[in-house]
């Protein structure tokens, strides 16, 4: 039953927390915080050792995809659980106990999404997900947190509206096929009995409605606002492990329509988002001056590059797993140092921060190398799983893909190095002097970038066995 206390333990934390009132965050919401994630994140560890069968009658289960991905969202949750130490040691953020409590939300809601078999409750699950944030983002109650809570609210209903009517006909496609409904190992040793037409209808809204969670384009323009409002712990999270947990719910449905003989449609609906959300960011990183905004496009860029390599297919499919895996550790990283430098200087923009190796060296060392991480460069783990869609767009006989990617990515590697390089070696104000820097702040940072780079250089075997049975699982291969 450990898949079952993962969902159910920062649940009960939840409601711990949310119980008792206070004025002020702190005190024992964060030990219970910190203490959840631990617990959390030892239980995910232990279905690498020790697998479970399925639980809740096949409702809750670790397959390849689902153990990736909690287990990803576990460890960004305890990282950023320990930056919140050092966080709220210097910002109170209103709102008081809904902030942990949205936090443990969060986990409770991911959690069940990377776990569900069953499409409804991981539809359920990523809905909890936007109710969990909503408050995390409205952490400072002005007219600009505010406009971005509405825009992330109005922009992420849509999408799960479009996806519980994706699920809809998912449901009406499996009608007299046998299997429990919406029950995905059912769902594909059956796929070939579904109706055709529901199941394209279904694969459409479902692609659409987690799309917009994940930010593909033209759906994404809730990400800046929403990413540049919010803590940055809080955005760091939602670009490491919501994204990752929506693109969960595109991958479950693209399992079913591969398995069900509709490789030649799914595909290029996949790479046709995966290039436009690639040229939006292309075009908009160019010139920006606020670093989280700047890290939501890049958000953009990489979901696009998910999409992009599962619809190519083949070792294209084990090139995204391993992306969904260096993409959620990188970002989250990146904004955990933005975070240090708005706790700093009180801003992101590019013209409050000049000179940060020297300011803040710590920060700004891990800002430049996260430069290089995030754009793909060796030796960090990104270069291998871009590199991996890559090869498998020749080897599937797409070279003009390749080709539209790296010119892509050249565009905005440009881009990302004119703002970061700017504000991390330029040369700071006249006065301003070294910033002391907080161990719980600079922890986390420090041990997603060796995290990265670990993986740039060594993919260790139980990881690279359960991406490859993910790949696999979605239709690809292992390289």
């Amino acid at each position: 039953m450990r898949v079952v206390a993962l969902c159910a333990l920062p649940a009960l934390a939840t409601l711990l927390t949310l119980a008792v009132p206070a004025r002020r965050v702190g005190g024992w919401r964060v030990v219970v915080l910190v203490a959840v994630a631990a617990a959390h994140l030892a239980l995910a560890a232990t279905l690498w050792i020790a697998p479970e069968a399925p639980a809740l009658d096949g409702w809750l289960a670790a397959d390849a995809l689902g153990l990736v991905v909690v287990s990803l969202t576990s460890v960004l949750f305890f990282v950023t659980a320990l930056y919140t130490v050092g966080y709220l040691r210097r910002e109170n953020p209103r709102g008081g106990r809904l902030f942990i409590g949205g936090l443990l939300g969060f986990l409770t809601a991911t959690s069940v999404v990377a776990l569900s078999q069953h499409l409804a409750m991981l539809w359920v699950g990523m809905e909890a997900t936007t109710l969990a944030v909503a408050p995390l983002i409205f952490h400072r109650h002005d007219r600009h947190s505010l406009e971005a809570v509405w825009k992330y609210l109005l922009l992420s209903s849509v999408g799960i509206a479009l996806a519980l009517l994706g699920t809809f006909f998912l449901a009406t496609a499996q009608h007299d096929v046998p299997g429990s409904p919406l029950l995905l190992p059912d769902l594909i040793a059956h796929a070939r009995a579904l109706h055709p037409a529901w199941l394209r209808a279904a694969f459409l809204f479902l692609l659409v409605g987690f799309g917009t969670k994940m930010g593909l384009a033209p759906m994404h323009t809730w990400k800046p606002d929403t990413y540049g409002e919010a803590p940055s712990l809080v955005s760091g999270l939602m670009a490491g492990a919501l994204t990752s947990c929506a693109f969960v719910g595109v991958a479950r449905i693209t399992q079913v329509a591969m398995a069900a003989g509709l490789g030649p449609f799914v595909q290029p609906i996949l790479l046709g988002f995966g290039l436009l959300s690639l040229g939006v960011a292309a075009a908009f990183i160019i010139g920006q001056n606020d670093l989280k905004r700047l890290l939501a496009y890049s958000s953009v860029e990489h979901m696009g590059l998910l999409v992009t390599g599962l619809g190519i297919g083949g070792a294209g499919a084990y090139g995204t797993v391993l992306h969904l895996v260096n993409n959620g550790l990188t970002k989250s990283w990146l904004f955990l140092v933005a975070g240090n430098v708005v706790l700093a200087t009180g801003s992101s923009a590019a013209s409050s921060n000049r000179g940060l190796v020297r300011t803040l060296p710590v920060s700004g060392a891990l800002l430049v190398l996260g430069l290089f991480a995030i754009s793909g460069s060796p030796p960090f783990g990104l270069f291998l799983s871009e590199l991996t869609i890559l090869r498998a767009a020749i080897g599937a006989g797409h070279p003009w893909v390749a080709t539209t990617i790296l010119v892509l990515l050249a565009v905005i590697f440009v881009g990302m190095a004119q703002l970061i390089l700017g504000m991390s070696l330029g040369a700071p104000e006249s006065g301003t002097a070294r910033a002391r820097e907080s161990r719980w702040l600079v922890f986390g940072p420090v041990a997603l970038a060796g995290a990265v780079l670990l993986l740039g250089v060594y993919v260790p075997g139980p990881l690279q066995s359960a991406l490859a049975r993910a790949a696999v699982a979605l239709g690809g291969q292992a390289p």
